[in-house]
């Protein structure tokens, strides 16, 4: 990246705060630059992407952002466009809406919108993602699978991600959906990748040398798979719940920080 850092990920867990401090979107707006943000709002993953941008315009000029702007991406076309490029080129910030995560892989997976938003982080714009937008963040997405189950195979579903940070998988609006069973399961089935659950109104923002900070009401629950002595998810039916041991588990509180790399073994750091 030519000595550039890359930007900070925002990585929402949904139902983030509009009418209030607006603490996780004020956030956003500060890494991104402030009144200088240059803004993008991709609403790929919105059922009614109109709508969607209307919401996210009010909110954003009311934090002050001047210069904004919307890809709706209707199609692969679109998001193939030396327009929708462009955009993303100029912007300090992007902010990936909430909806479904398979709409917005299957919109942009391989696009010149794909590798411009990667070659966007890299030369240090911020990207935010809210529910599906922030399970879309990684290279591994959790794309379905039942809330309040022990770890058992049939609990998680995954895909492959946007690919903006590689070594972890996202779950969201996690405490309220009682999703530490999916998450668990997702982390058993590949210990190399780091679990992160973020509860709704809550973002883990994480930072280029791997540090990660709560903003919000909720935690930010960290599910470490490399520490683990023993599992059997090979061994049992997908509604049969399996066996972890060892699997280490750290909760950052709001305004809580903590370094992805202590989490891992020496030499196996998740890569930002």
């Amino acid at each position: 990246m030519n000595g550039q850092k890359a930007g900070a990920l925002v990585i929402i867990g949904g139902a983030e705060d509009h009418e209030g401090e607006c603490t996780i979107l004020r956030r956003f707006v500060a890494l991104a630059g402030g009144r200088e943000a240059r803004i993008v709002v991709v609403s790929a993953a919105a059922a009614d992407p109109h709508a969607t941008s209307r919401e996210y315009a009010r909110v954003f000029k009311k934090l002050g952002v001047n210069d904004l702007e919307f890809l709706s991406l209707a199609d692969r076309l679109a998001a193939d466009g030396e327009a929708a490029a462009e955009l993303l080129r100029q912007a300090s910030g992007i902010f990936l809406t909430g909806g479904d995560q398979l709409r917005i892989t299957s919109t942009m997976g391989g696009t010149t919108a794909h590798q411009t938003l990667r070659d966007a982080r890299a030369r240090g714009a911020v990207v935010a993602g809210t529910s599906a937008g922030a399970s879309a963040i990684p290279a591994v997405m959790i794309v379905g699978g039942t809330g309040e189950e022990a770890p058992q195979l049939g609990t998680v579903s995954m895909a492959p991600g946007l690919g903006l940070v590689e070594g972890l998988v996202v779950d969201q609006h996690f405490a309220q959906r009682g999703r530490i069973g999916r998450l668990l399961s997702a982390v058993a089935q590949n210990p190399a990748v780091i679990g992160i659950g973020v509860d709704e109104d809550t973002a883990a923002v994480l930072y280029s040398d791997g540090e990660v900070e709560t903003v919000g009401s909720g935690a930010v629950t960290v599910v470490d798979g490399r520490s683990i002595t023993h599992a059997t998810p090979s061994e049992a039916s997908l509604s049969e719940p399996f066996s972890i041991y060892g699997m280490t588990l750290h909760v950052i509180a709001p305004s809580g920080k903590f370094k992805l790399a202590a989490a891992t073994r020496p030499g196996s750091r998740a890569s930002v």
